[in-house]
């Protein structure tokens, strides 16, 4: 069995373990011939987290197998955090069940992690179709969040044929943001039917910080009172989708 791929930076991987980290602690990859895939669910099974790190998108790629290794994220991410911006990141499977990490650029650093035992089954994905979708920048999504946050613990989201309108609600007061196609940070709407569905703000602030600046683009696809869908499709790893749960209401 052969694992080992590398990256230019260890950026990509702090973006990803940055995402899983915002619903798990631990972590079960899967790599096979195509890429790298993670999938898990947050223990209160409100959040889902579906990544897909294609093969083409390492610097180098080898993996003979599908195999799956298990890992501690606040772990994984302490070592990869030692790596800087023009370090070359290596991770492979070592022997003793261990995850082998290499930083280097002059300066090399060799770390082992034992590996934990893996999840056995696979998450599957929810099956559903949206009637909303709308394409916004990850900084303004950011805004809008933490504009609504300053009043309420959840979002509603409220989509027409040419507008989304975001409320927010609490003992405090109100919060309403409207973004119509001359809006700056609204990229793209396409409404097959008026939607309105609510979610938890603490889960989406999490999801849009851990992707950060490096998501640029983020796709928010949702039906009333149906789950939501976040898309990120982040440079030189593929997309990272999140699956939130509407607010159960009364």
């Amino acid at each position: 069995m052969t694992f080992s791929v590398s990256t230019n930076s260890p950026d990509e991987w702090k973006v990803v373990t940055s995402a899983i980290s915002t619903l798990v602690d631990e972590a079960t990859f899967e790599a096979n011939v195509e890429g790298l895939l993670f999938r898990g669910m947050d223990p209160s099974h409100v959040a889902l987290i579906d990544i897909h790190w294609p093969n083409s998108a390492f610097q180098k790629f080898q993996c003979n197998d599908s195999i799956k290794f298990g890992v501690r994220i606040d772990e994984f991410s302490k070592l990869l955090r030692r790596g800087d911006k023009k370090d070359t990141v290596e991770v492979s499977i070592g022997e003793n069940s261990t995850l082998v990490i290499r930083i280097k650029n002059g300066y090399s650093r060799e770390y082992k992690m034992r590996l934990i035992e893996s999840s056995s089954g696979s998450t599957p994905l929810p099956k559903l179709n949206f009637n909303s979708r709308v394409v916004l920048s990850s900084s303004t999504l950011d805004r809008v969040f933490s504009d609504i946050q300053v009043v309420s613990e959840y979002i509603t989201l409220g989509s027409e044929q040419t507008k989304i309108v975001f409320t927010g609600k609490g003992d405090s007061g109100e919060a309403n943001i409207t973004l119509d196609q001359s809006s700056e940070g609204l990229e793209d709407i396409t409404v097959k039917e008026s939607s309105s569905a609510t979610y938890s703000l603490d889960y989406l602030s999490r999801m849009i910080k851990a992707i950060g600046s490096t998501g640029g683009s983020v796709i928010a696809e949702y039906s009333t009172k149906m789950p939501l869908r976040l898309e990120f499709r982040v440079a030189n790893i593929g997309r990272i989708h999140f699956y939130l749960a509407p607010r159960v209401q009364d």
